[in-house]
């Protein structure tokens, strides 16, 4: 089964699934709160389940770079930003690839997302908090998806980015997730895993 509807559905469908015995379900939804991604978790026990915030190639080989980047360039030194811009529509923000690109960046400099991010910022905010993994987010017209991972020295920016241009791409990647997934033993995996990107 391959979902990309809200995470209600996802989850109803992943429990379904699990309690029939199968078959494996890939989904593509964002915006789970812990309860339900806890949910998912126990379907996993007894079905293969891809889920995964982006199903695009490019985006999975960025997470790569990212995460890289990250453990060499060090937090005294380098301010990590996560730029994301999507159509109007999009009713969670960040996206599930910022989230899984900040994942990326904590993963490389060995901390926890939830300790070092930040997610908003208005008014008189202070400076910036060393080491500290900020996200930015856009809203408009039709974007399709655009995500850059900025990391700010006091005298240069590296900027690593994906741009998508056509939805298509996210359909092929969720197809090719679910070849994978049949015949797999129960598991949450996701596009690392299908791409055998996995260290």
């Amino acid at each position: 089964m391959i979902d990309f509807t809200l995470p209600e559905a996802s989850v109803l469908l992943a429990e379904t699934c699990a309690q029939r015995g199968g078959p494996a379900v890939v989904i593509g939804s964002t915006g789970f709160s812990a309860e339900q991604i806890a949910r998912i978790d126990a379907a996993a026990t007894k079905i293969a389940i891809v889920r995964s915030g982006n199903y695009s190639l490019g985006v999975n080989m960025l997470m790569g770079l990212v995460k890289r980047a990250a453990a060499a360039l060090p937090a005294s030194e380098w301010d990590i930003e996560v730029f994301e811009a999507h159509h109007k529509r999009k009713i969670d923000a960040p996206s599930g690839t910022a989230l899984m690109l900040g994942q990326a960046a904590a993963d490389g400099r060995g901390v926890a997302l939830s300790d070092v991010e930040e997610r908003a910022r208005d008014g008189v905010t202070g400076a910036r908090t060393q080491g500290a993994i900020g996200f930015s987010v856009v809203r408009g017209g039709g974007i399709i998806g655009e995500h850059s991972v900025i990391f700010a020295g006091e005298e240069e920016v590296l900027t690593l980015s994906h741009s998508a241009t056509d939805r298509g791409l996210f359909a092929r990647g969720a197809v090719a997730a679910a070849v994978w997934a049949v015949g797999r033993p129960p598991g949450l995996y996701d596009m690392q895993d299908v791409l055998g990107f996995r260290e």
